[in-house]
């Protein structure tokens, strides 16, 4: 277990499954203080709370629905009060839906804009005048690849996640005299609970059509949000790291 992450909290949105779970065990693995959110499924959350304390890290949960104002000020403010200053934010949470543009309707339009984009713009909005203060913060969004290429069948997605890259660069340039330092990483396919509503053999396809055959882990995502919170990355802010097997190099 590496330490550099000593003493820092992290809250992760949406870190009960997928590339959220896999996050919050690799910080807390690098010794940060997990905050793991989530909406719904609290059993998902105790298993990953689970998995961090069996490895010897240090983890609470909070639940929360990012769509929410009420929601995110709630949990900042109980963090803040029972687990200390948040240095390290991801935001993850999201929602993903797989259709055509006859089916996307306005209420999977507002959904994925809430959650994902609006979601994200909440939490930041409520942990950043700390992180101004404190003069250090770290943060992390996690986009997509859907929002570099075009995406027929995920529009309101990739509006919700090309919107999380505008807002990293512009609040990297506003935040970075205050020692905070903002980026996303954009994951191709994942092997994750979110591509249940791909037809397997369309997904299959998908995965043969990329220049790396295979699908990425959730494990390799959290790579790269682990790098982009310490200070190996301290160079670095307002990018977006691509990391999808080859697929955003594709028409």
């Amino acid at each position: 277990m590496s330490h550099e992450l000593a003493g820092r909290i992290a809250l992760v949105t949406g870190g009960s499954r997928g590339i959220g779970r896999a996050c919050c065990r690799r910080l807390a693995e690098a010794g940060a203080t997990v905050v793991v959110n989530y909406c719904t499924n609290e059993a998902a959350a105790l298993e990953t709370l689970q998995q961090i304390v069996e490895a010897g890290g240090k983890a609470v949960q909070v639940q929360a629905d990012v769509s929410l104002e009420r929601d995110v000020n709630r949990m900042v403010g109980w963090v803040e009060q029972e687990v200390g200053p948040i240095d390290l934010l991801v935001n993850n949470a999201g929602v993903f839906d797989f259709l055509p543009h006859d089916q996307t309707t306005p209420e999977i339009w507002q959904r994925a804009i809430d959650v994902n984009l609006t979601g994200a713009y909440y939490v930041t909005w409520a942990v950043k005048s700390g992180m101004i203060e404190r003069q250090f913060g770290r943060i992390v969004n996690v986009a997509s690849i859907a929002a570099l290429r075009a995406r027929s069948m995920a529009i309101a997605y990739s509006v919700s996640k090309a919107g999380m890259v505008a807002m990293t660069k512009g609040l990297a340039e506003a935040l970075a005299g205050a020692n905070v330092r903002v980026n996303a990483v954009a994951p191709g396919l994942i092997e994750t609970e979110i591509h249940q509503s791909i037809d397997r053999d369309r997904l299959d396809q998908i995965v043969a059509n990329s220049p790396i055959q295979r699908m990425g882990t959730p494990e390799e995502i959290s790579e790269f949000v682990l790098f982009l919170l310490s200070e190996r990355s301290s160079f670095m802010t307002g990018q977006t790291l691509v990391a999808s097997g080859g697929r955003v190099m594709l028409p």
